[in-house]
């Protein structure tokens, strides 16, 4: 007890120093929410670099269903204790198309469990671990390992160091933020709105979310409402509407970090913030309820009342003004038994603010879990694509942001060239219409239409191919350097294979300008081109989508589809002087027609390009 009466004495000793708050102090401030930035991108690229593809399949592995990926949430919490840390560390992996938002749902859950055990550590032994005594031996650490020859551990070296920058910029956030917590005279005023019934309810609640939102510290959050009880300012159902309130503070940090990122970043952020929404909703429909249920617990495991300081320390005011004054102005010998008397009413406090804080997290994540899928709907509703057609131009996975890493960014990449070249796929399908539509208006819509994806392939292109620029600009292992390469020639060449299929339909114009028709013969065989450069872009595809893990068999694949492509386009140019020989169809739809085969054969020219910059790598994996 004598610990804690100190504690008591300390933070209610108040100078109007403590109130000062400089211009140097808030550069100091922007400053350590850099370096916490920095810190965070550092360990990212250093993770990735370390792991590579490995990371990939530990997080799968770690959120493969939604009760793994619960447990994930709470363990790396409790270890971290900073809910938003971990929470912005899934935020970026979502960004990188790392984690389905539906897995991001489940480690977030988890998240807001874990991060009671931090206010458990407080309510039990009045102290949280200090993450900045770690700091400096995991530099000390990871700075020699900086100089080493292999890469893998240099790798490492900067995740620590990374590591250790972010949680320094988080401790330095705290203690340059204004120093609410020992100025809790700043709060004095709440006191006459205290007695206004369920709207007191509402206004404390929005009073700790906006605590929490400006030190970003439920723990001080914690230590502010436990000073309000202490002062007789609030009683113990104000405490935990407060307590409520710092649920929805603490989702302001993923929230801002996933502003530079897409959009699967806000979802996931946005989800963060409605799983604690919703939880308050159901929470409000039966707080008093609810709030007696908690005081039931903690008398029951024998921590005594928490609402008993709020009577007493009133009482106190009313009785004896003067030594009511005394317990706060630090003029009471610490032995005094009327200290030792709050300090236990304060513990009781405490522990049940944490009950309160847990029991609330952990129904609101046994009802959430089973609604992910639901879940994951209304966050998508709420933020949807900027553009939802197909026809739109439109990146999915790629962005650029503080919190990008180059090496998560070469992920990102592999997804949107996947999402690319299923858009040009599209123009094959596109081209073999307008080869049977005819001239009029639905000619004009379908060459308009492919017009329009040609136009939309060059800017998905240049956007791509610079944002790999950028990437290879960061900090990158030699293995990201070679990935960049191939998939800066991939790209090129899927652009080349939409050229194709524009350069079909302008062939088709010029057919049409000549009044020239297709016979039966010349369509069934343009279709049997078709045909063929569909199934060799869809094996294309397949290799694309596991670039890092291709299989030979798909491989082999490709090239006999090239050299079917091969042999049909030689039959039919050898049958197409047969057929205009003998009048089967004119001179000049011969012509278009071989024109149409010959940008066809194009096509699988470029789809083996692809094969080939997706073998190679498959050979480096290989070795």
């Amino acid at each position: 007890m004598d610990r804690l009466t100190h504690r008591l004495i300390r933070f209610f000793t108040f100078t109007p120093h403590d109130m000062s708050y400089s211009f140097l102090d808030l550069l100091c401030l922007l400053g350590s929410v850099a370096l916490f930035l920095y810190g965070m991108k550092v360990m990212s690229e250093g993770l990735q670099k370390a792991t590579g593809d490995r990371l990939r399949n530990i997080l799968s592995a770690m959120t493969r269903n939604r009760f793994t990926g619960m447990l994930t949430g709470i363990i790396i919490t409790a270890l971290i204790q900073s809910s938003s840390a971990s929470t912005v560390m899934v935020v970026s992996f979502v960004n990188a198309g790392l984690m389905s938002l539906a897995q991001s749902m489940a480690v977030i859950f988890g998240a807001n469990v874990g991060t009671t055990f931090t206010a458990w550590i407080i309510a039990l032994f009045g102290f949280k671990v200090d993450t900045s005594a770690f700091i400096l031996p995991i530099i000390a650490c990871a700075v020699p390992l900086l100089f080493a020859t292999a890469s893998r551990k240099k790798s490492i070296g900067e995740f620590l160091i990374g590591f250790a920058l972010m949680f320094m910029g988080l401790d330095m956030i705290s203690d340059y933020v204004p120093d609410l917590q020992s100025n809790p005279e700043m709060f004095a005023f709440l006191e006459r709105y205290a007695s206004m019934g369920f709207g007191s309810v509402i206004l404390f609640l929005l009073v700790g979310m906006a605590i929490t939102a400006i030190i970003q510290s439920s723990a001080a959050t914690f230590a502010i409402v436990l000073i309000m009880c202490t002062k007789g300012w609030i009683s113990f159902d104000l405490a935990c509407a407060v307590v409520l309130g710092s649920n929805i503070g603490t989702t302001i940090t993923p929230l801002l970090a996933s502003m530079s990122g897409n959009v699967a970043a806000k979802r996931t952020a946005m989800g963060h913030l409605l799983f604690n929404l919703f939880g308050i909703v159901w929470t409000l429909a039966i707080f008093y309820p609810f709030v007696r249920l908690n005081v039931h617990i903690t008398e029951w495991l024998g921590q005594g009342n928490p609402d008993s300081i709020f009577t007493y320390v009133n009482n106190l005011e009313a009785s004896d003004p003067a030594l009511y004054n005394s317990i706060f102005d630090g003029s009471l010998p610490a032995g005094h038994p009327v200290l030792a008397q709050i300090a236990r009413m304060q513990f009781s406090v405490s522990f049940g603010l944490s009950m309160f804080h847990t029991v609330f997290n952990m129904v609101n994540v046994v009802i959430m879990i089973w609604l992910t899928g639901f879940y994951v709907k209304v966050v998508e509703k709420l933020i949807s694509s900027k553009h939802t057609g197909d026809e739109e131009f439109q990146l999915k996975f790629i962005s650029g942001g503080l919190m990008s890493a180059s090496e998560l960014n070469i992920a990102q990449a592999e997804k949107e060239i996947v999402v690319y070249a299923q858009r040009v796929q599209r123009m094959i399908a596109m081209a073999q219409n307008i080869v049977h539509t005819n001239q009029g208006n639905d000619f004009t819509k379908q060459f308009s239409r492919i017009e329009k994806y040609e136009e939309i392939s060059d800017r998905m292109e240049i956007e791509i191919a610079n944002y790999l620029n950028r990437c290879s600009e960061g900090r990158l292992s030699n293995e990201g350097k070679h990935r960049i390469a191939a998939m800066l020639r991939i790209v090129s060449e899927i652009e080349s294979i939409a050229d194709c299929c524009y350069g079909v339909a302008k062939i088709l114009i010029r057919k049409q300008e000549s009044h020239v028709d297709f016979n039966e013969e010349i369509s069934r065989n343009i279709d049997s081109m078709f045909i063929a450069i569909e199934a060799a872009m869809t094996n294309m595809l397949r290799l694309l989508r596991h670039f890092e893990t291709a299989e030979q068999a798909d491989i082999i694949t490709s090239y006999n589809q090239e050299r079917e492509i091969n042999n049909l386009r030689n039959q039919l140019r050898l049958a197409n002087v047969e057929n205009i020989n003998e009048h089967h169809y004119e001179y000049q739809a011969g012509i278009y027609y071989m024109d149409i085969i010959g940008s066809l054969e194009k096509v699988g020219d470029y789809i083996i390009n692809v094969v080939d910059e997706v073998k190679d790598q498959f050979r480096k994996n290989a070795v």
